[in-house]
Formats: structure tokens, sequence, C-alpha cells
């Protein structure tokens, strides 16, 4: 399981009782991996007042049950750490440097500042393998933090993290080498990786590649290969490729060939069996991803298998109600769900049947 975000967790940050269950349901679907999604290493940088959070040891115990949940049904549990920058839910907000986002400009990022949120990647990797995690992976996607350094469009900075590629990267690799020194050699660090924002004025895989290689060269344990972000994910031409199946395949290829020694995920609406399968005999990925699909339809992996004999329940193309409701700040569920699960879902999350 790809991560994906769904807004469950308490209003402190705490592992709830749904956050519980769907993680369960999600290790129970068959999937060899999960991986939790993006928890906030720091409180300026939380993209969601609904977010899981590593920020304090407090919430090691809630971690805790949550990887047990994840073991108990028979997958592996990786969580998924990060810092939003410039998309952090609050008006004061971090960035490399004064982008402005909707109506508000971040503050430019201070060296002291740099140094401490690149300590927070390492603590919050500390607690993620305390709690019992079998790994963890570093956001490196989707235009958060560590995107928004890397990328001409949004790093205006004049400084040894601004300017030509080597700058750039600078902090991604930063954050590598102290969650890997924060973990030990012998625990497995993911990266979520951005192959190309889908911008004109964007990152693209040019500058990808080299980050690619390098992070191979430091013992990065895979990557997991996405393209596009915030300002990309609703322009017309990205909503109509979006709408292709295994439409991301195409990047995860063109990282799989960079590098030679680590598994690349591919992930984006990989709606069937037949696809996943097509992308892994043509090589254009290691492993298979699944996000939005699994949570349409959690017994994917288990038709996949031939265990179950119904048909996959698809991910609808033009729906986007889960990327919708955490928009606004309410926990995702899905448009193709069954009547009766939907109800039991928002009556469990205190809504109303129509549920927008």
């Amino acid at each position: 399981m790809a991560p994906m975000f769904v807004g469950y967790a308490d209003a402190d940050g705490t592992v709830s009782s749904l956050v519980l269950d769907h993680y369960g349901e999600m290790a129970g679907s068959g999937v060899s991996m999960v991986v939790v999604e993006n928890a906030s290493v720091d409180p300026s940088g939380a993209g969601s007042p609904f977010i899981l959070r590593v920020d304090q040891d407090r919430y090691i115990s809630g971690l805790t049950q949550l990887a047990k949940a994840i073991h108990d049904h028979g997958a592996l549990a990786f969580l998924q750490i990060n810092h939003a920058g410039r998309y952090a839910y609050m008006r004061e907000r971090l960035a490399p440097s004064p982008f402005k986002t909707g109506d508000i400009v971040p503050k430019e990022m201070t060296h002291d500042e740099i140094k401490k949120i690149g300590k927070a990647f390492a603590e919050g990797a500390r607690r993620v393998r305390e709690a019992g995690f079998d790994g963890v992976e570093i956001h490196g996607g989707t235009g958060y933090l560590i995107v928004q350094f890397l990328s001409p469009r949004t790093n205006h900075r004049r400084d040894s993290y601004g300017g030509v590629l080597e700058n750039r990267m600078r902090f991604p690799l930063e954050i590598a080498d102290a969650v890997l020194q924060a973990v030990g050699k012998d625990y497995p660090v993911g990266y979520r990786f951005l192959a190309d924002e889908w911008l004109p004025d964007g990152l693209h895989r040019e500058e990808t590649i080299p980050l690619a290689g390098a992070l191979e060269e430091r013992g990065i344990a895979y990557l997991s290969v996405m393209a596009g972000t915030y300002d990309s994910f609703f322009l017309p031409a990205y909503l109509e490729e979006e709408r292709s199946e295994g439409y991301m395949a195409h990047f995860a290829e063109a990282i799989k060939k960079s590098v030679s020694k680590i598994p690349v995920i591919a992930a984006g609406r990989i709606q069937s069996p037949a696809t996943a399968e097509k992308i892994i005999q043509q090589r254009q990925a290691d492993l298979i991803g699944l996000a939005r699909v699994l949570f349409a339809d959690p017994l994917w992996p288990r038709k996949a298998k031939g265990e179950v004999a119904e048909p996959v329940v698809p991910c609808e193309s033009t729906c986007a109600l889960c990327m919708k409701r955490v928009g606004k700040g309410k926990p995702a569920f899905c448009s193709q769900w069954d009547k009766e699960r939907r109800e039991t879902f928002l009556r469990r999350v205190g809504e109303k049947e129509d549920g927008q």
C-alpha cells in the first residue's frame, strides 16, 4: 500500500481507533507492506489538523499500537514522515523561499531553522523505529518541503541551499543522511520520490535523476516514484492524464533505469491486476503501490491472487471524493463503497448521509 492521507487521526495527532481499523483492514487486504500516510515531524509542518504526529515521544505508544495492528493482519509496517512547508495548514509557514501559496507568503527559512527541521526528521524516524515499524519512508514528493528546496520554481535562495542543482539537492540529502544515521544501518529507509512536478517551469527528470543516484549511493532502501504536486494536480492537462490507468508508470521506468541496486515502486491508478503485471513484466518497476484503488476495494490483492472471485471495484477516475474531503478537513471515504459501509462510516465520524 502506497501512502494515502485520509485524515483519521485525532485532533492532537494521536492514533485514533479509526486509524487502527483502517490500517488493519489495509494490512489484511493481502498487500505485503503498508506505508502509513505522512506523519508530521514538527508542528510547523503539519499539513492538516487531523494528521498523525511523530514530533514528541508521547506519540510512540499510539504508533506502537498502529504497527501492531498492521503486523497482526500479516503485512510489514512502514510509516512516512514529512514536513509540509508552504502547504502547512497554519497561516505562518516555513519554506525555502517566500513563494506565495494561495493568499499566504511563507517565511524563508534561516540556516538554524533548516538544521532544526533536519533534526526533527531524524528524531521522528527514531520514534518510528522505537514504535516497532519495520521501516520509515521520507516524504520527498507531492511538492512538500523537501521538493520545495529541490525545485527551481519554489527555491529562489542565493546561499548554499539554492541556485545550481547541487545546492538545491543539499536539503533532501541532508535529511536522508540524518534519518539514516538516526535509525542505523540495519533499518530500512525508503523515499517517496518526485520524478517530475508536471509544471512547465518546475522540476523535471533531468534534475531528479541525479538525486535518485545520490540517494542510492547513501543506502536508501527503495524509491516510491510519483509525479505532480498540489500546484499541478488540478490543472486540466494533469486531470486528463490522471484518468488513464497506470499513468505514472513511465516516470517509475525512467527512475528505475537510472539506478542499479535498489527497487523502484510504481503507483498511479493501477486499477487492474493485468496492468500491474504488465508494469512488472515490462520492467517499468520492481513493486506495485496501491493507494486509492486499494481504498476503493480492500480486496484488490486477494482478487488478483484469485482468492476472491468477484471483479475488482474500480476507483472512479472522475470522482476524487476522497481528495475533496481531505481538502475540506474532513475524513476521507470512497464513493465506490456500498451503502451500508458508507452509512456506517458517516455515523462513526458524526456526519449526515450526504457526506460531501
